[in-house]
């Protein structure tokens, strides 16, 4: 089992807000792939399943806010008895990245992320990111609250709708076990 977990925010005034860029990708698989999502509450989280070639996949929205979601994750991992660095990615905004840009990233420091951060503290630094950059002009005119609680313009979210795709095809090198070396830009 793998698991795919999206950062973001669960109340629904936080939905088209860069810092629900994780929960928006997942979205888009669960769209494409015609999965229907169900709330767990032993995980606190809503799950949506499926398998590819034999490998089953959990994607997974937590219901507790991004900068909590370590414990989430962490319960995740136990109940399940998975390796982080195996069988666990995150997908979540990143603000050093131009909109438009997918870097995969294997371990490491939270880079000043709150959510990384909670992850990094229940779970340690070794499991995979795909990092969605969200960087645009308007960052630099705007703090990092209010930016990553701001919402997409509509020709932003285009520019995202075009790399959902591209996370499905990183989902599928997950499941196999070959996510890494992995980018692409719009």
């Amino acid at each position: 089992m793998k698991v795919i977990f999206a950062q973001g925010n669960p109340d629904q005034k936080y939905a088209a807000t860069r810092h629900n860029t994780g929960f928006m990708a997942v979205d888009a698989i669960a769209n494409a792939r015609e999965l229907s999502w169900k709330d767990i509450d032993k995980f606190n989280s809503r799950v949506a399943e499926f398998s590819i070639n034999g490998e089953k996949l959990l994607l997974v929205k937590p219901l507790s806010y991004y900068n909590d979601t370590g414990l989430v994750a962490r319960k995740i991992i136990d109940f399940y008895k998975l390796t982080p660095s195996e069988d666990f990615v995150v997908i979540h905004d990143d603000l050093s990245l131009p909109l438009g840009r997918l870097r995969i990233r294997e371990k490491g420091s939270d880079a000043g992320n709150n959510g990384i951060k909670s992850l990094n503290a229940h779970l340690g630094e070794l499991y995979s990111r795909i990092r969605v950059g969200i960087w645009t002009e308007k960052r630099d005119l705007m703090n990092d609250i209010n930016f990553v609680l701001g919402t997409f313009t509509k020709e932003e979210t285009e520019t995202l709708e075009k790399i959902f795709p591209e996370i499905d095809t990183l989902i599928t090198s997950f499941a196999a076990g070959n996510l890494v070396g992995h980018s692409f830009d719009v």
